[in-house]
């Protein structure tokens, strides 16, 4: 994607999504940082099945100790991977009440320091609740960083950096949520729905793909 295209292709996306958000359910920071860590290769609609039944019972890192592995486990047992993932919460919830007062970091670091907190939650958390320009490149935004040449690169940090780098100052808060939805919806992985895509103008994608 040449320079000049990449305001327009992200103008296009604000017109046609002024406010995007995550589609994980959360009222607050902790709750956030849980769904996150939870949606590791795991849909968020699965996610917020799942968290809507625990949340209302255990919404704190002392509510979800006082639930038990075993009874963490019960709440997310449709989630991929629940074991582990459990047992990271857990672990994350023992270190927020012994070293962050119960509060979730505001820094990478210290987000990263969370068993099953790596670079992409860090990064999820960091932009939707404290508001940082940072990129949580997942499978859609390594998808369309690359099939539209926005932010070429083979592995997902060459792709941050890229983002990173091109997206204009004013689109860097949300730029991670319209690539997201932009790839989940549209830009999909085995056909590009590219005759109802409102940035194939300024795509490098070729050759577009015709409507069905």
């Amino acid at each position: 994607m040449h320079s000049t295209d990449i305001e327009p292709f992200f103008a296009a996306l604000k017109a046609a999504n002024p406010m995007p958000n995550t589609e994980l359910e959360y009222t607050s920071v902790f709750e956030l940082l849980v769904a996150v860590l939870l949606s590791a290769q795991a849909t968020d609609v699965g996610v917020n099945k799942a968290t809507r039944k625990l949340f209302p019972v255990a919404n704190t890192p002392q509510a979800i100790l006082d639930l038990g592995l075993d009874g963490l486990e019960g709440y997310i047992k449709t989630i991929g991977l629940y074991k582990s993932k459990a047992r990271h919460l857990m672990e994350t919830c023992r270190i927020l009440l012994a070293q962050h007062g119960g509060q979730v970091p505001g820094t990478r670091e210290a987000l990263e320091a969370l068993p099953g907190v790596g670079r992409k939650t860090a990064n999820v958390v960091l932009n939707v609740a404290f508001g940082q320009p940072t990129m949580a490149v997942d499978t859609h935004i390594f998808r369309v960083s690359n099939r539209t040449g926005l932010a070429p690169g083979k592995n997902p940090l060459e792709v941050e950096k890229q983002l990173l780098a091109r997206v204009p100052p004013a689109y860097a808060v949300d730029a991670h949520h319209w690539l997201i939805l932009l790839g989940r919806y549209v830009c999909q992985a085995r056909k590009p729905r590219c005759w109802e895509c409102r940035v194939a103008p300024w795509c490098s994608h070729q050759p577009k793909t015709p409507p069905p």
